[in-house]
C-alpha cells in the first residue's frame, strides 16, 4: 500500500520540489493549493483560509487513501511594512494563511493519522527567532507556528504522531515577488522601510535553492525520530546557535544592524 503525504502550497517553490521528491520515494502525494502549478502530485483545489475548503479536501483524501502518513504545512506568504502603517486586515490575512491555515489543516488531518501514527512537519522560518524589522507580522506568524508545534508535539505523542517545525533561511523562490509590500510612511522612516525590504529581497534572491530545502525536509519526513525544531542552511544554523548563546538584547541589536538600511 502506498504511503500517503499531503503538502499544502505544493504548486511551486519548496512545496513543488518536495512533492516530486516524495513521489520518487513511493509516496502518494496530494497537493493542496489554489492553483495546480507544475506538480505531478494529485492536486486538490484548496484555500487553506477557508475551513470548508480544507474540510472537503481532507474528506476527499479520506475517501481515496483512508489515512495520512505525512502532513507538510508549507503554504504561506509574506507582507512587509511598518507596524504602525499596516492595515489590521492585512495583518489578519498574514495569520490566516501562515498560522490559521496550518491549524485548520492539522485539525482535519489528525483524525486520519491518529490510528496508525504519522508525522506533521510545519514549515516555519528563521524569522521565527529573528524578528525582522518591517516584516514584523510575517515573523510573528512564524513564531506562532513554532509555538503551536511544540504544544502539538506533546498533545499527539500518545497517538504515535510526531510533530516538528522546519525553519529555512532565505530561499530563492517566487515568495519574494509574491510579497505584499507597503511603503506607506517611508518618508517618515527616512527610507528605512524600502531600504530594509531591499536588503531582505536581495538575500532571498541569493538564497538557497528550493530543491536544497526540499531535500532537507524530505530527510526529516523519512527519519525514525525527529527533534522539535530544525534549521535549514549552514549559515542559519550558526545564527540559531548565536541566538541561543547571546542575550536577547544583543541578538535584536544585531538584527537591526543587518536590516535597518535608510534610503
Amino acid at each position: 500500500m502506498d504511503r500517503t503525504a499531503v503538502i499544502t502550497g505544493g504548486s511551486g517553490g519548496i512545496g513543488l520540489a518536495l512533492s516530486e521528491k516524495l513521489i520518487q520515494e513511493g509516496f502518494k502525494v496530494y497537493c493542496l493549493s489554489r492553483t495546480k502549478g507544475k506538480s505531478c502530485a494529485e492536486h486538490i483545489p484548496t484555500d487553506v483560509t477557508d475551513e470548508q475548503s480544507v474540510k472537503a479536501a481532507f474528506s476527499s483524501i479520506a475517501d481515496k487513501s483512508g489515512s495520512i502518513d505525512i502532513l507538510i504545512n508549507n503554504a504561506g506568504f509574506g507582507i512587509s511594512g511598518a507596524v504602525e502603517f499596516t492595515r489590521v486586515s492585512d495583518a489578519k490575512k498574514q495569520f490566516d494563511v501562515n498560522f490559521f491555515g496550518m491549524f485548520t489543516c492539522i485539525k482535519y488531518a489528525v483524525p486520519l493519522m491518529r490510528k496508525a501514527g504519522g508525522r506533521i512537519i510545519n514549515v516555519s522560518s528563521a524569522a521565527a527567532i529573528f524578528s525582522i524589522p518591517f516584516q514584523a507580522f510575517y515573523s510573528a506568524s512564524k513564531a506562532a507556528v513554532n509555538s503551536l508545534t511544540l504544544a502539538l508535539r506533546n498533545e499527539l505523542k500518545m497517538f504515535g504522531i510526531s510533530v516538528c517545525a522546519v525553519m529555512p533561511g532565505d530561499v530563492k523562490t517566487g515568495f519574494t515577488d509574491m510579497r505584499c509590500k507597503s511603503g506607506e510612511g517611508d518618508d517618515i522612516y527616512e527610507g528605512a522601510i524600502s531600504g530594509s525590504v531591499s536588503v531582505m529581497e536581495k538575500d532571498e534572491k541569493n538564497g538557497m535553492l528550493p530543491e536544497y530545502a526540499a531535500s532537507y525536509i524530505k530527510k526529516i519526513a523519512l527519519k525514525k525520530r525527529v527533534r522539535p525544531i530544525y534549521t535549514v542552511g549552514t549559515i542559519y544554523k550558526l545564527y540559531s546557535l548565536i541566538e541561543r548563546i547571546l542575550p536577547v538584547t544583543a541578538v535584536n541589536a544585531l538584527v537591526g544592524k543587518l536590516y535597518i538600511k535608510k534610503g
